[in-house]
């Protein structure tokens, strides 16, 4: 039963694993490297907490309130399922949907994400 609370926490998603304040996506878009994809761009930039952090920024011009919440729904099961595949050396990762997104499906999500993540690291 321990083995599985601590497996369960592992792959939480808790508050302090999320970009909030506005202030702090200021700097990750200015001090952060940028890169896309298809659907999605990613900033990286680095912070002093030693904790992976995810921001997610999906604009009204991507659709309706329900695609919206959609799209931030399949991040953060990215982020909670795939924290090895977010930069080591880099910890806090802002996601965001370019306005262009189709109704994706989960794993259509990921293959992206996942090759969008790991092409900045081997850069």
């Amino acid at each position: 039963m321990v083995i599985q609370s601590v497996c369960m926490k592992e792959q939480s998603y808790r508050k302090l694993e999320r970009v909030t304040k506005r202030s702090r996506f200021r700097t990750i878009y200015q001090q952060g490297v940028w890169s896309s994809s298809r659907h999605f761009t990613t900033v990286i930039c680095s912070n002093t907490q030693g904790v992976k952090r995810l921001g997610i920024t999906v604009t009204k011009k991507t659709g309706n309130a329900v695609k919206r919440n959609r799209i931030k729904r399949l991040i953060r099961e990215f982020f909670r399922l795939n924290k090895a595949l977010f930069p080591a050396g880099y910890n806090d990762v802002v996601i965001m949907a370019k306005k262009t997104v189709p109704p994706l499906t989960y794993q259509e999500a990921c293959r992206e994400l996942a090759e969008l993540l790991t092409r900045k690291v081997n850069r």
